[in-house]
């Protein structure tokens, strides 16, 4: 079943129009890739699904009701209560907070740390040991890594239904990107469902359940991430590149 849709979204920026017909179905309790070049349109798409700009024709549904579109766009701090999250490229934490103020302010409902629940807060220690370990440390000071695994745990700090990352490995190395993956991978097995913009190909064959690609405002491709990665000619077709030369 679809947790989230996009139907014929057009989302306009200035006299830019940026998205030309989006058309979108996100299964519920799957991660879905969403890939393209540069300036396709991807990170327009999430941000329009979480209500920081609005559709100017079309509609966005989530769990069957519409949240965004003609005549009607919830602000986002609506679209958040019915549990969506946003991980933004910039990563959206307060680099003048430590770890624990940062997860605290996730935490909406807790007043301090002791409301957080326990047992969720362990389990994502240990998706993210350096949590735990730098948990009196300022943010701003974390390594990029770091600061990358915060904004997903202030994500999931609260159990939610559908999350949003855009781009979580760029300028990460290697190692700190394989332990985000894992990380996702524990995550997938709660059925959470995930929408994931990556421009890492590895990590998209590594996480994808379902792939959407982008081009020009526009879906242009949809199926099982599975048979893309196996599929070098479309690969190059869709994106102008081999997966299979990204690892």
């Amino acid at each position: 079943m679809s947790l989230l849709e996009l139907k014929d979204v057009h989302t306009h920026i200035g006299a830019y129009h940026i998205l030309q017909g989006v058309n979108l179905t996100v299964r519920e309790g799957e991660l879905t890739m969403l890939l393209g070049r540069n300036g396709a349109g991807k990170t327009t798409t999430l941000r329009t699904i979480m209500g920081l700009w609005k559709p100017s024709q079309g509609q966005v549904l989530f769990d069957g009701t519409v949240i965004a579109g003609t005549g009607l766009s919830l602000d986002t701090p609506e679209i958040s209560r019915k549990g969506i999250a946003y991980v933004p490229e910039s990563m959206g934490i307060f680099s003048d907070l430590n770890v624990k103020d940062n997860m605290l302010l996730a935490a909406r409902k807790a007043r301090t740390v002791n409301d957080i629940d326990t047992q969720r807060l362990e389990w994502i220690f240990e998706l993210f040991p350096a949590l735990k370990k730098f948990w009196l440390y300022p943010a701003g000071k974390l390594s990029g890594g770091q600061k990358q695994m915060l904004a997903v745990a202030r994500a999931i700090i609260e159990p939610r239904r559908l999350l949003l990352i855009d781009e979580p490995s760029k300028g990460l190395a290697p190692a700190i990107i394989q332990n985000l993956i894992n990380a996702l991978n524990e995550l997938k097995k709660t059925r959470t469902t995930i929408l994931l913009v990556e421009q890492n190909f590895n990590m998209a064959k590594q996480l994808g359940d379902q792939v959407a690609v982008m081009d020009n405002g526009r879906i242009v491709h949809r199926g099982a991430m599975a048979e893309l990665a196996q599929d070098q000619a479309l690969q190059s077709q869709l994106l102008g590149l081999s997966l299979a030369a990204h690892g």
